[in-house]
């Protein structure tokens, strides 16, 4: 299985980026996605995730509201849509793909990933 995130960049505070995460390998629409990000001196943190269907989804409170995640199982790809960014949203993003199908969105799990992208926002 092979994971390729983009659409990281620099953004200002109160702007908005969208990065895709583009997956192979693997009968894609069958496992659960998650968005994780590590800001340097911390440790990685759950973004969000998301159902193999696209049908339920779940975030981490310190962006729920701002981000949401999507797929597009014919193309491969899964999205990530920040709005509203903050300065602390500055991290390198992963994504990464459920080691088991058919299971709800989990903050833990994940047996694929990809090799991350950078996310800077300015004030």
């Amino acid at each position: 299985v092979q994971l390729q995130a983009s659409g990281g960049g620099l953004a200002q505070a109160g702007g908005s980026l969208r990065l895709s995460c583009v997956g192979s390998g693997r009968i894609f629409s069958s496992y659960g996605m998650g968005w994780f990000r590590q800001a340097p001196g911390k440790e990685r943190e759950f973004v969000g995730g998301i159902t193999w269907s696209g049908g339920i989804t779940k975030y981490a409170d310190s962006v729920k509201g701002r981000f949401t995640i999507s797929r597009d199982n014919a193309k491969n790809t899964v999205y990530l849509q920040m709005n509203s960014l903050k300065p602390e949203d500055t991290a390198v993003y992963y994504c990464a793909a459920d080691s088991v199908p058919f299971r709800p969105p989990l903050n833990q799990g994940y047996a694929y990933w990809g090799q991350g992208t950078q996310v800077t926002v300015s004030s």
